[in-house]
């Protein structure tokens, strides 16, 4: 079972509530093994994870990175194509915007990458100031990128990362994996840019095949855009009621929402078969 968190495992004020807990125990007592797969840095999954105890690597950054938790150790990491990235920032600066650029630095106490940390953009500005100390601002960021950017994000309202989005699939159409999507966390839109093939379905399969489980055997729950590959792909792909239309329309069995324990109706279902 791979299940989104934002939306999903925890509800509109970000709690797990113990409803929830208990019913992922009852799934793994049963023997179902539980991976969580999230848009979220490793940094800020890392949470949930020790709380339920969960010993299968995470997925992160909507599949661009897998760590095992239990060490940390990374176990995939995607890479963009020789001068994607480059041209990618070029873009950005073109249109206005600066980058935050995840690396897999979470050993040395941060995760992102950014040109500056003091910025009037108030998208960016809410941003930074929610997660203090997890990024190194670096000036010639947006041309000299870092060895080890494996995905990365714009931040604006949703028109604006809507267009950026056309933009650059239009430019770099078989090597980038965009998702435009707001965290409940924040006030403005992302525009998620990673390497071609790269999505949380991917990810989750890059797990599954480690313990011999065929997708067949697996079932997916989420509710924003990131989770559509991973809900159509599955075995059984559960949309939760707070979903987008477009996440409910390719899910295979709708779910109660975040905010009444949709993920023990979920448990209940593979149990009862």
């Amino acid at each position: 079972m791979a299940l989104d968190i934002d939306g999903t495992l925890i509800n509109s004020r970000e709690e797990l509530t113990p409803a929830t807990h208990e019913a992922i125990r009852r799934a793994r007592r049963s023997g179902i093994q539980v991976v969580l797969a999230t848009g979220r840095r490793y940094s800020r999954s890392l949470e949930y994870t020790l709380r339920l105890e969960l010993d299968l690597p995470i997925v992160t950054a909507s599949g661009a990175l897998i760590k095992r938790p239990t060490d940390h150790k990374t176990l995939f990491r995607a890479e963009f194509r020789p001068g994607v990235l480059r041209g990618v920032l070029a873009h950005l600066v073109e249109a206005g915007y600066d980058a935050v650029l995840y690396t897999d630095s979470f050993a040395e106490g941060f995760d992102f990458y950014c040109p500056r940390l003091d910025v009037a953009q108030s998208e960016l500005a809410e941003f930074y100031r929610m997660n203090v100390d997890c990024g190194r601002a670096v000036s010639e960021l947006m041309a000299a990128p870092p060895d080890g950017v494996f995905a990365g994000f714009a931040m604006g309202t949703r028109p604006q990362m809507q267009r950026l989005a056309d933009e650059l699939l239009s430019r770099w159409p078989d090597d980038l994996s965009i998702h435009v999507l707001r965290s409940p966390r924040y006030t403005g839109f992302m525009c998620e840019i990673a390497p071609a093939g790269v999505s949380k379905w991917s990810g989750v399969l890059h797990v599954a095949e480690q313990s011999e489980i065929g997708r067949e055997e697996i079932c997916t729950v989420g509710d924003d855009v990131n989770d559509i590959p991973m809900i159509r792909g599955a075995g059984l792909g559960v949309a939760m009621g707070n979903a987008l239309d477009e996440v409910k329309a390719v899910a295979d069995r709708i779910a109660p929402g975040h905010d009444s324990d949709g993920l023990v109706a979920v448990v209940e279902w593979l149990l009862d078969g």
